[in-house]
C-alpha cells in the first residue's frame, strides 16, 4: 500500500516532528521515529481512500499547525480556519476524523516508546515515568524499605500481607474511545513494538508492516462515534471486560512477582493466598446519584451479570486445573472425600453421572475438582436464568452461596499436595486459582450503591408525615438524630404498604428491597453523596433496617464541597460518640472525600489543602474513639478532578491517613490507561501496592507550622478569587456556555448519566465531568489554575520573604510539590491563544472583556507558578514529557480550530461562514457516505459528526475527558 513517495514523505514528516521536539531529549529516543512511521502509513491510507487532494489538505493543515506551535502567531490560526471553512461537509468529517485518528496513533507511539525505555532501563535507573517520585517498583520499594529505611524484612512482610487496596471502577465512563477501537489500537501497538525488535527478520518485518497498515486502516474505517447512549448495563459489561482480558490473570501474575521480591529481601514465605492485598469494587449499575437510568432492576441485573461471569470464568479455570492435577498420591482427608464423591456423585442429570464415570478412582484430585466444576456450572446457570427470566429451576442450595464454600475443596487439595511432598505443584496453578477466588469472590467485584442525601431525607420526611408527627425536613439536626436513634434502638416497623409514595420515594425504597434480596457478598458500601450531617448517615441505617436488610451495607458519607469537608471531623466525631452507632460499626469506619465537587466549589488549591487538613482531623477523631478509619478517595482522571500520577498521589497524602488501608476510584479513561493491556495492569497493581506500603512504613514529612499558616492564608484568597469569577461574576455562566462546547457535551454519548444533577440551575448543578471537559476542550483549563495566581500574588505582595518560603515548600513538602507540578503540567497542555479564538468566534462582543481578563490572569498565574517552582520554562525538568506534549500539539491545534468554526456554524448558521454542503461528486463517495451516517441530525449535514470527532480527538490529545 505504501506510495512511491513514502520515503520522502516520512523524511519530511520526521523533520517536522523533530523541529517540534525540545533539544534535551536523548539521541536514542524513538518517539519521533515511531510517530513518523505511523503518520506516514496513515497518510498513504488517506490517499488511497480519499485521493491526493485530501492527503495534501491534511498535510497542509498539519504544517500550518506546526508553524503555529513554533511561532504562537494567532494569524496562523486564521489561516487554519480559512482552509477548514473551505471544505465541504464530507471532507470536513474526513479531516477531523483524520486528525483524531492521528492523535490516537501518536498516543500509541508514545506508549510503545515508554514501554521500550522501561524495558531497557537498568535496575535503579529511573527516568521520567520510571522516576522514583512518579513510579512504584515493588522490588525496589521492598529493598529501599529494608536497606535505606532500616525496616526488618519481617516487618515489611507483615505490613504487606495485612494491607488492603480496593480499586473501585466507577460509573463515570468518560472513555471517549469506543471499545472496538481500543481493541484495534492494541493490535497497532503490538505491531509497532514487534517492528522495532532487534532480532526481527526481513520477512517478519515485511509481514508486520502490512499488518500495521491493515490495522490502521481498520481503525480509520470504524465509526468513532457512539450513535446511541450506553445503558448502565453496557457500562457494567465494558467494565467487566477488563477483568476477562487483563485483571483476572494479572492478579496472580503480580502476586508471584511480590513473592519473588519478598524472597530477594530474605523472606521465604509467599504472600498467603487469602491475604487480599488487592481488591476490586464497582459503581457501574449502583451509582444512582442523579442518574434516573440506574433503577433497582438495573442494580439487580448487574449483580447477577457479575455473578454469572465469575462462575463462568471459574468454570473454565477449574477445567484446566483438573487436567493438571492428575497425580494419585494424596492425604487421608482428601482420599476419604474423593471416595465419598465417587460412590455418590453430585448432580441429577445424565450428563453429570456420565462425567463422573470418566474419572478414574486413582485420580482423587480430579474427583474433588469435578464436584467444584459441577457446582460452578449450576451457579452459572442459576444466575443466567435469573438474569434472563427472573426465575430458575436450579435451587440455591445447589450453587455456591459463599466464597468459603468454593475455597474449601481447593484448600483441601492444596493441603494434600503439600503433605505428600508436592508443594511445588501446589504452588503452581492451584495457588493462582486460590488467589483468584480470594481476590474476586463469587462476583468478581463488590457493587457499591451511591445515592444523594436529599433523596433519603425525602423518604424519611414522607414517613414522618404519614405517621402524623410532623415534617422531618423542618426538624433541627438534634431532633432528627434523636428520633432516628429512638427508632434504630426500637423494633417496631415504621411503615407499611399504605405509605404514600412519589416515584422518587418508591425508587429509593425499591432499591433497598432489591439489596435485601441480593447475595450480601456481591455488595460493598452504601455511599451518601453530598453528606453534611450525622442524620444523613443514621437515615440510611434506618432505611436498611426497615427494608429488612439482614446484612446491612457499611454506610459511607461522602464529603464533597468545601464547607462539608470543613465540617466532616465534627460530623464523624458525633457519630462515634453515639453508643448505638459505635456498636454498629464494630471499630471500623470508611469516609469518602470528593475531589471533583470540592474543586468545582472552591478551586483546586483550596480544595486540595482542605482535603489534606480534613484527613488529618478525621484520623485524630478516629484515634480518639479507637476506630480504624479507611479513607476513600474519589479521584477523577483530570487534574481538576484529583487526577495525577498514582505514586505521587499516595505518597503526598498526610501521614497516618492510609495505614495500609486505601480505597480509590478508577474512573473513565483511567480504567483503560490502567488495565487496557497486561503490562499496564501489572504496573497499576504494582503502583498501588508499593506506594501504599511505602506510605505506611515511611510516611511523608508533615508541613512546618509556618507553611500551614501561609497556606491557610493564601487558600482564603484563592477561594475568594475563584468564587468571585465562577459564582459571582454576573455573566460568567453565559460566557462559559458560549466559549466552550459544554452545551454540546451530551452528544458524545460517553455515559448513561445526565450532565446535570438537576435539569435546571447553573454551574452549581453541573456535574464536575462536563465542567472540566468543556474547559479542557478549549485548552484553557480554568478550573485547575483559577485562584492560584491571586493566592501567590497576595503572599508575595504581603511579604517578599514569602516567595522563598513558597519555594522551600515546593522543594521540601511532597503535597505542595505535587500540587504545583500538576498545575504546571496543565499549563504545558494549555494555550490561551486557542481559548481566545473560541472567544472571537463564539462569544458576544460585550463579553470579550471578561475573556481578556481571564486570559491575562492565566498568563500571570503561569509566571508566578514558574517562579515558585524555580523553572524558566514549563516542564524544563521533564524533557520527555515536554517532548510528548509538543508532538501532540500540532494535531490538537487543527482540531481546536475546526471545532471552534464548527460550533460557530452550529450556533449561528445564518450569520456565520457555512461549511459547504456535500455536492454530488462520484469521486468522493466516502465523504458522502460519512455524512449519511447521521441523517437525523438537527444540524446542517456533517456538522454534528465533525463536532463530535473534534471533541474525541482533543480528548485523545489531552489524554483527558473529565
Amino acid at each position: 500500500m505504501a506510495s512511491k513517495d513514502a520515503g520522502k514523505t516520512a523524511s519530511s514528516i520526521d523533520a517536522q516532528l523533530r523541529q517540534l521536539a525540545p533539544g534535551k531529549v536523548s539521541e536514542d529516543d524513538k518517539l519521533v521515529e515511531y510517530d513518523a512511521l505511523l503518520l506516514d502509513r496513515f497518510l498513504d491510507i488517506v490517499q488511497d481512500l480519499h485521493g491526493d487532494d485530501l492527503r495534501k489538505t491534511v498535510q497542509d493543515l498539519y504544517k500550518l499547525s506546526a508553524e503555529y506551535e513554533r511561532s504562537r502567531d494567532p494569524k496562523k490560526l486564521d489561516e487554519l480556519g480559512n482552509v477548514l471553512t473551505s471544505l465541504d461537509a464530507g471532507d470536513s468529517i474526513v479531516v477531523s476524523k483524520s486528525f483524531s485518528h492521528m492523535l490516537n496513533l501518536a498516543n500509541l507511539a508514545e506508549e510503545v516508546q515508554i514501554a521500550q525505555r522501561r524495558r531497557n532501563k537498568k535496575k535503579g535507573d529511573y527516568t521520567d515515568e520510571d522516576n522514583a517520585t512518579t513510579e512504584s517498583d515493588i522490588e525496589e520499594t521492598l529493598k529501599r524499605l529494608v536497606v535505606d529505611m532500616k525496616k526488618s524484612p519481617q516487618e515489611v512482610f507483615e505490613a504487606l500481607k495485612n494491607q488492603r487496596v480496593d480499586l473501585v471502577l466507577t460509573a463515570h465512563p468518560t472513555q471517549s474511545i469506543r471499545r472496538s477501537l481500543l481493541k484495534k489500537h492494541g493490535r497497532i501497538r503490538n505491531c509497532l513494538s514487534k517492528l522495532y525488535k532487534t532480532d526481527i527478520t526481513p520477512d517478519d518485518k515485511q509481514e508486520l508492516d502490512l499488518a500495521l497498515q491493515r490495522e490502521i486502516q481498520a481503525a480509520f474505517r470504524t465509526d468513532e462515534i457512539r450513535r446511541t447512549q450506553p445503558t448502565p448495563q453496557d457500562e457494567m459489561r465494558a467494565g467487566m471486560s477488563y477483568f476477562q482480558e487483563t485483571i483476572w490473570n494479572g492478579v496472580p501474575s503480580f502476586l508471584r512477582r511480590v513473592d519473588t521480591a519478598l524472597k530477594n529481601i530474605g523472606i521465604n514465605e509467599r504472600v498467603p493466598y487469602n491475604a487480599r492485598i488487592i481488591q476490586f469494587s464497582s459503581w457501574m449499575g449502583g451509582d444512582r446519584d442523579g442518574n434516573p437510568r440506574v433503577t433497582p432492576e438495573v442494580t439487580r441485573d448487574v449483580c447477577l451479570l457479575a455473578r454469572m461471569m465469575a462462575a463462568n470464568m471459574y468454570f473454565s479455570q477449574i477445567e484446566e486445573l483438573m487436567f493438571e492435577l492428575s497425580m494419585w498420591r494424596c492425604n487421608d482427608e482428601l482420599r476419604t472425600r474423593a471416595d465419598e464423591l465417587h460412590r455418590s456423585p453430585r448432580g441429577d442429570s445424565k450428563h453429570f453421572i456420565e462425567f463422573w464415570k470418566t474419572i478414574p478412582s486413582n485420580e482423587p484430585y480430579r474427583v474433588i475438582l469435578g464436584e467444584v466444576r459441577d457446582k460452578l456450572y449450576e451457579t452459572r446457570e442459576r444466575a443466567r436464568y435469573l438474569l434472563a427470566f427472573g426465575v430458575s429451576d436450579i435451587p440455591e442450595e445447589a450453587t455456591y452461596t459463599s466464597v468459603e464454600e468454593l475455597l474449601a475443596p481447593l484448600e483441601l487439595c492444596y493441603r494434600s499436595l503439600c503433605e505428600c511432598g508436592d508443594r511445588v505443584i501446589a504452588d503452581g496453578s492451584l495457588l493462582d486459582f486460590l488467589r483468584q477466588v480470594s481476590t474476586f469472590g463469587l462476583s468478581i467485584v463488590r457493587l457499591d450503591i451511591r445515592q444523594e442525601s436529599d433523596r433519603h431525607t425525602d423518604v424519611i420526611d414522607a414517613i414522618t408525615k404519614h405517621l402524623g408527627i410532623g415534617s422531618y425536613k423542618e426538624w433541627s439536626e438534634d431532633q432528627k438524630q434523636e428520633w432516628l436513634l429512638s427508632e434504630l434502638r426500637g423494633r417496631r416497623p415504621l411503615f407499611g404498604p399504605d405509605l404514600p409514595k412519589t416515584e422518587e420515594i418508591a425508587e429509593v425504597l425499591d432499591t433497598f428491597h432489591v439489596l435485601a434480596e441480593l447475595p450480601p457478598d456481591c455488595l460493598g458500601a452504601y455511599i451518601i453523596s453530598m453528606a453534611t450531617t450525622p442524620s444523613d448517615v443514621l437515615a440510611v441505617e434506618l432505611l436498611q433496617r426497615e427494608c429488612h436488610m439482614t446484612q446491612p451495607l457499611r454506610v459511607v458519607p461522602l464529603f464533597e464541597k468545601l464547607g462539608d469537608l470543613e465540617a466532616a471531623p465534627a460530623v464523624v466525631s458525633r457519630l462515634f460518640s453515639i453508643d448505638w452507632y459505635k456498636k454498629r460499626i464494630d471499630g471500623k469506619q470508611e469516609v469518602m472525600i470528593g475531589y471533583s465537587d470540592s474543586g468545582k466549589d472552591a478551586g483546586r488549591l483550596s480544595a486540595a489543602w482542605q482535603m489534606y487538613k480534613t484527613q488529618e482531623e478525621l484520623i485524630k477523631v478516629a484515634k480518639q474513639y479507637g476506630v480504624k478509619l479507611t479513607m476513600f478517595h474519589g479521584r477523577g482522571g483530570t487534574v481538576g478532578r484529583g487526577g495525577g500520577p498514582t505514586h505521587l498521589a499516595i505518597l503526598s497524602q498526610p501521614p497516618d491517613t492510609i495505614q495500609g488501608s486505601l480505597r480509590v476510584t478508577v474512573q473513565g479513561e483511567v480504567i483503560e490507561q490502567s488495565f487496557g493491556e497486561e503490562h499496564l495492569c501489572f504496573r497499576t497493581l504494582q503502583r498501588y501496592t508499593a506506594a501504599t506500603l511505602e506510605h505506611g512504613m515511611h510516611p511523608p514529612v508533615s508541613p512546618k507550622p509556618e507553611w500551614r499558616k501561609l497556606l491557610d492564608e493564601i487558600a482564603v484568597t484563592a477561594t475568594k478569587e475563584y468564587r468571585s469569577v465562577v459564582f459571582k461574576e454576573p455573566r460568567f455562566v453565559e460566557y462559559f456556555r458560549l466559549a466552550t462546547p459544554e452545551l454540546e457535551y451530551g452528544r458524545m454519548n460517553i455515559g448513561s448519566r445526565p450532565s446535570k444533577r438537576k435539569p435546571s440551575g447553573g454551574i452549581e448543578t453541573l456535574r464536575a465531568i462536563p465542567w472540566i471537559f468543556a474547559w479542557t476542550q478549549t485548552r484553557f483549563h480554568l478550573p485547575v489554575w483559577l485562584g492560584f495566581g491571586a493566592a501567590f500574588k497576595y503572599a508575595i505582595d504581603k511579604n517578599k520573604s514569602n516567595l522563598q518560603m513558597l519555594q522551600d515548600m515546593y522543594n521540601q513538602w511532597p503535597f505542595f510539590r505535587v500540587t504545583i507540578d500538576l498545575v504546571e503540567m496543565v499549563f504545558a497542555k494549555g494555550d490561551s491563544n486557542i481559548a481566545g479564538l473560541y472567544d472571537k468566534l463564539l462569544v458576544s462582543k460585550d463579553l470579550w472583556e471578561l475573556g481578556d481578563r481571564l486570559r491575562s490572569n492565566y498568563g500571570e498565574t503561569k509566571n508566578l507558578l514558574l517562579q515558585i517552582a524555580g523553572h524558566k520554562d514549563l516542564l524544563e525538568g521533564n524533557p520527555y514529557l515536554k517532548q510528548r506534549l509538543r508532538l501532540r500539539d500540532s494535531y490538537i491545534t487543527t482540531l481546536n480550530v475546526c471545532q471552534a468554526y464548527t460550533l460557530k456554524n452550529i450556533r449561528d448558521p445564518e450569520q456565520s461562514t457555512k461549511l459547504k454542503r456535500t455536492e454530488s461528486n462520484t469521486s468522493k463517495p466516502a465523504s458522502a457516505e460519512l455524512v449519511a451516517l447521521n441523517p437525523t441530525s438537527e444540524y446542517a449535514p456533517g456538522l454534528e459528526d465533525t463536532l463530535i470527532l473534534t471533541m474525541k480527538g482533543i480528548a485523545a490529545g489531552m489524554q483527558n475527558t473529565g
